[in-house]
């Protein structure tokens, strides 16, 4: 039998079962990723039913990693109104900036004391590892118990940044790169410009054009509502397309076009993409986790030796809750507001997509994906297990929440 097709067979007989108990699974400390991850695991390492040769993986992971970010930031975009969204602009913009500096320096300096990796390699791994992962974040903050457990100003800070850092951490990745000679140090800094300016610019433009084109179509009543369910995956996919053609970012491309999109239509189709919203976070990640299960690099885990789980966990708990402590001022969070936003920083799609990007870009030393998908893999499992128990004691704190 094709490893392919077992595989088409086993994910979606995977999704079809978890659409039947997908109320139940949000009510227990399970998440959809982490069962794609451990059914990946369960037929590819330990029974050896699917196997993929190393440089088809890696690109697999890539390029599904790509369009699955590109879809997911475009209904992160989405499952607010603007004005939602400028109503946490602050501590958004907080942990934008200073955030993404204070993790990335805090990885990095992990990486450097503890798996004893060149700076040049720690700068690419701690970048690598910065952005707060939109998917796996979506499993926490969308949804029926997310919805009456956690504030809406809470779940908005961090849909906000999760659609925001995926596509900064663009210029961090390539910054890094240059710093370990990759590519020539101009080169870089010019397509670090470009990847963020050029983003924004594809996606300012699109997302004009698509709301008011959506707009006329209804106007004149040949808009089927049915449509507008896969219209937020199409235009997703098309900033994605079009920023890749002009050589500039397409993961913030995408967030920006969905920021666009729903400044122009407002809020007449919005009950359609927020029901797309919670399809794409339960079923478009499970092809992707599966595959990661698949390519997991065990033996090169169990070669690294004590340091890699030591490194791992260390970043879980180093590497974003003292900074978000640490901005408490600028926040203006209190602090059971800062210790959950502090911890469920998930790291998942975005940083395969970066870890395999710089290995297609020339990064030869292997630790790079060793340590890089040990730590995604760590995540997976213990940001999934916790976000039930999590959002319980945040509620435990705020009876008016709780009682909703």
């Amino acid at each position: 039998m094709s490893p392919l097709l077992l595989a088409y067979a086993l994910v979606g007989s995977l999704g079809v079962l978890l659409a039947f108990w997908s109320s139940a699974i949000r009510r227990t400390v399970l998440s959809e990723p982490l069962l794609a991850l451990v059914l990946g695991v369960l037929v590819g390492p330990t029974l050896g039913l699917v196997d993929l040769a190393d440089r088809l993986g890696a690109e697999l992971i890539r390029e599904v990693s790509r369009a699955l970010l590109a879809v997911s930031l475009m209904a992160v975009a989405l499952r607010f109104s603007l004005a939602g969204y400028r109503a946490v602009l602050r501590p958004v913009l907080v942990l934008l900036s200073a955030g993404m500096v204070g993790m990335a320096v805090l990885s990095a300096g992990l990486s450097w004391l503890v798996l004893g990796v060149p700076l040049g390699l720690a700068a690419l791994l701690g970048s690598c590892l910065t952005p707060t992962d939109p998917v796996l974040a979506s499993s926490i903050v969308s949804g029926g118990p997310a919805e009456r457990q956690l504030p809406e100003r809470l779940r908005q800070v961090i849909s906000g940044e999760s659609g925001g850092n995926d596509g900064l951490a663009f210029p961090l990745v390539v910054l890094a790169l240059a710093g370990i000679g990759a590519k020539p140090w101009a080169e870089e800094v010019t397509a670090a410009l470009w990847g963020v300016f050029g983003a924004v610019l594809v996606g300012l433009v699109l997302g004009w054009l698509a709301g008011h084109a959506v707009l006329a179509a209804s106007r004149r009543e040949t808009l089927d509502q049915g449509s507008l369910l896969i219209f937020a995956v199409l235009l997703g996919i098309a900033a994605l397309g079009v920023a890749r053609v002009l050589d500039t970012d397409g993961i913030l491309a995408a967030f920006v076009t969905g920021l666009a999109y729903s400044r122009v239509i407002g809020d007449q189709p919005r009950i359609a993409e927020q029901k797309l919203d919670d399809s794409l976070t339960r079923y478009l990640v499970l092809p992707l986790f599966f595959l990661f299960g698949v390519e997991l690099p065990w033996r090169d885990w169990l070669d690294a030796g004590w340091r890699l789980p030591l490194f791992a966990v260390a970043v879980l708990l180093l590497r974003r809750l003292p900074v978000v402590l640490a901005l408490k001022k600028p926040l203006r969070l209190p602090w059971r507001e800062l210790v959950f936003l502090g911890w469920f920083g998930p790291i998942g799609v975005s940083a395969l997509f970066y870890l395999a990007f710089s290995l297609n870009e020339g990064v030869q030393d292997r630790l790079l994906w060793t340590a890089g998908s040990f730590v995604v893999a760590l995540s997976v499992v213990v940001h999934g297990v916790t976000a039930m128990p999590g959002r319980r004691w945040y509620a435990a704190g705020h009876p008016e929440v709780s009682k909703r």
